[in-house]
């Protein structure tokens, strides 16, 4: 009789904690909209790889790293799913991190000042653009309402706000520059105090950006395919002389930087992706100072995709701030990146890529 007292009373028990595992199995989501279960998985915009359903209405941060050999290696850069690099003044290039997965990143850096330029290429993906000043040409365009930032220091260098500056903080292991970070916590309170939406804003954010293989795409079917193992960029980034390397055991490229491996300094690992894309584009130099502008937002560009081993010509366009750029093949078609992680080197156009 006893047993059968505990049985119901151990049934009882079970029934309730399974309802409140179900009821714990749904979650509300970011925008409050809606519910998403717990454990359901979507596809990465970014990198097409399954990630939380939350993870996935929550905005990327852009923040701006430097190439100086002084200051490697970055903190979180590895976490970069997109990681764009373009020149700036002084023959000197200049990184930018799309980071979605911020949020627990206990140092954020060195973070170096923008350009203009990297805000064009920014809006596409709807970040939080962190930065540590910038140059007087991005005044209008880094003061705008629908820019959402956090800035180390004045905003564009000779003025302007320094939105969240108080949670950014330095470190005594280098010297300044070299020496400014910021972390996922200290993003998440500037945010907040500023009012900043921590998901992605429907008026601007355009869920559709790259177009993944089903699959790998091994560009076998280009017959004009052009080998791919080695990467040279060091005629278009002629002070990193960055370069990559393909390894067909992992189908990934890793990424040098002053003759050795580009590595992250959280976790030591070098760099490595699935698709590395040159995009050539119109420039021009300023002034006596040396500033450069880049036409980011184009329809005539071309450049190169890569990956797998092999590449291929391509033709990009870009029709405004917030549209994605489109990459598309020699016959018309959008070309298909394979599953993981992008790098887009934004060439000056007149400089070659070298590749065997």
């Amino acid at each position: 009789m006893k047993q059968k007292i505990i049985m119901k009373k151990l049934s009882a028990a079970a029934l309730a904690l399974g309802l409140c595992a179900a009821a714990m199995l749904y979650i509300p989501s970011v925008t409050g909209s809606d519910q998403v279960q717990a454990d359901e998985q979507v596809r990465s915009i970014y990198t097409n790889e399954p990630i939380p359903a939350a993870q996935a209405s929550l905005r990327p941060i852009a923040v701006m790293m430097p190439t100086d050999k002084k200051a490697q290696p970055s903190y979180g850069i590895g976490n970069a799913k997109v990681l764009y690099e373009v020149m700036e003044e002084g023959e000197i290039s200049r990184q930018m991190a799309i980071i979605d997965d911020w949020q627990g990143l206990s140092r954020i850096g060195n973070i170096r000042s923008c350009r203009d330029y990297y805000i064009s290429l920014a809006t596409e993906w709807d970040p939080i653009l962190v930065h540590f000043g910038g140059v007087y040409y991005m005044a209008d365009r880094i003061s705008a309402p629908d820019i959402n930032n956090l800035s180390g220091t004045s905003e564009y260098g000779t003025g302007g706000a320094a939105p969240g500056s108080a949670y950014f903080f330095r470190t005594a292991d280098r010297k300044a520059p070299h020496n400014a970070y910021i972390n996922g916590e200290g993003i998440t309170n500037a945010c907040n105090a500023l009012g900043y939406s921590l998901s992605t804003r429907p008026e601007h954010y355009n869920p559709s950006h790259f177009r993944f293989a089903e699959g790998v795409n091994t560009l076998e079917q280009y017959a004009t395919a052009i080998p791919g193992n080695v990467i040279d960029l060091s005629g278009i980034f002629t002070y990193t002389k960055s370069y990559f390397t393909y390894n067909p055991e992992t189908g990934l490229y890793a990424k040098n930087i002053h003759g050795g491996p580009q590595t992250d300094g959280l976790t030591g690992a070098q760099l490595t992706f699935s698709n590395v894309i040159i995009q050539n584009t119109k420039w021009s130099k300023r002034d006596a100072k040396g500033y450069l502008a880049f036409q980011t937002i184009d329809s005539t560009g071309d450049g190169y995709y890569f990956t797998r081993g092999r590449g291929i010509h391509i033709t990009w366009t870009k029709t405004s701030d917030y549209s994605p750029t489109r990459y598309y093949d020699d016959n018309g078609n959008e070309i298909q990146l394979n599953t993981g992680k992008t790098y887009i080197g934004v060439a000056q156009e007149g400089r070659a890529v070298l590749y065997s």
